[in-house]
This record gives C-alpha cells, sequence and structure tokens, in this order.
C-alpha cells in the first residue's frame, strides 16, 4: 500500500512538472522591443511553431541588423514591411535564406497572417526569406500556406504585436510615394527602425 501511495504522488509530482513546464514555456516567449522614429512597439515571437524562423529572426536582432534600417513599403490595410535598407536605400546584406516553415506551422496549429502579426517576406521563391518580415494590418487571409485561391506557399508568421499596436497603425496611414529604387508605397515621412532588442 505504501510502495502504491508513493508510486502514485510521484506520478502526480511528475505530472505536475510537466504543468509548470509548459506554463513556463507559454509565458517565456521571446520579446523584441521595435524602437522606431514613429514610436515603440513589442513583438512576441513563438519558437514552439515556427523554430527556424524565429532563430533566424533573433539572430538578426542580436546582430542589430535592423537598426538603422527603414520601413520601406507601406500599403494601408495590407501590411507594414521594413528589415532590408537603411535609411540611404541601401539594402543591407543578409545572411543565407531559410528553408521555409509554412506547412510546418500550419500542422502546429501556428499564426496565421491576421491583424497584427509578424511574418517573414521573400521573394518569388518560397525559399528566399532572410531579414526582411512585415506586419500585417489586415487579416490577410491569402497570404496563408496553401490558402485556396491564394499565394500555394504563403508567408510565414512567426509572432504577433503585443503592445504598441497604435504606432504599426500609425505607421499604416502615413501617406506614401516614391522613395530610393522604389516607384511607390515610401512612407513619405521616413521611419527608422532605431533599434530592435530582446527584451524577455
Amino acid at each position: 500500500m505504501n510502495l502504491r501511495r508513493t508510486l502514485l504522488g510521484m506520478a502526480l509530482a511528475m505530472s505536475a512538472l510537466g504543468l509548470a513546464q509548459a506554463q513556463n514555456a507559454a509565458t517565456t516567449a521571446p520579446q523584441v522591443k521595435f524602437t522606431t522614429s514613429a514610436g515603440e512597439f513589442v513583438v512576441e515571437l513563438y519558437p514552439d511553431k515556427a523554430p527556424n524562423t524565429v532563430e533566424n529572426f533573433l539572430t538578426y536582432v542580436r546582430d542589430g541588423h535592423y537598426n538603422g534600417t527603414i520601413f520601406h513599403r507601406v500599403i494601408n490595410n495590407f501590411m507594414i514591411q521594413g528589415g532590408g535598407y537603411d535609411a540611404r536605400y541601401m539594402e543591407k546584406p543578409t545572411r543565407p535564406p531559410i528553408k521555409h516553415e509554412g506547412a510546418e506551422v500550419k500542422a502546429k496549429s501556428g499564426p496565421t497572417n491576421t491583424v497584427g502579426t509578424i511574418a517573414m517576406a521573400r521573394t518569388n521563391n518560397p525559399h528566399s526569406a532572410s531579414a526582411q518580415f512585415f506586419i500585417n494590418v489586415n487579416n490577410n487571409d491569402f497570404l496563408n500556406h496553401s490558402a485556396p485561391g491564394g499565394q500555394g506557399w504563403g508567408y510565414v508568421a512567426f509572432g504577433k504585436v503585443t503592445s504598441g499596436m497604435e504606432v504599426v497603425n500609425k505607421i499604416k496611414q502615413m501617406p506614401t510615394g516614391a522613395g530610393g529604387p522604389f516607384p511607390s508605397d515610401v512612407p513619405q515621412t521616413q521611419v527608422v527602425i532605431q533599434s530592435a532588442a530582446l527584451v524577455k
């Protein structure tokens, strides 16, 4: 009887430990604070859903890559895109592109391209994402992986704005036009990312 009680106690303790670890993991998602010329916002990242994409993004954050870059493409009711060009519209060098994780994120019921989520930008090659990212300011279902009638591979969302969405909304409403090598969609008041730093 004592052995049975001991085994039961051990099982309950292990179960509680597992629950605590899961809760701890849920509350320790990495957070990155963006300080921009338009204000500050924070994004929470989901490495349990998109591990390679999150690690790639955090590597750029740790390296200071985003410091001094601009939001060079802004389309109201769609998204704001940045992380690739400096204030002189010079493209910054990047590390090799990463493998697209859309199918894995979808299988894990990860984030989709809804208002406030952050996703990786890329070319028509699905495996071409490197440093550039965008923040959805609309529910862009057609950007999701295997969305019917959409982009097929889609764009990998890997986190969400948790504070400062009013700053994102301020940026999305800025007047745009030509700038640098781009004929349109460039904020006429430049929005500079002064720093992007891991805060949690």
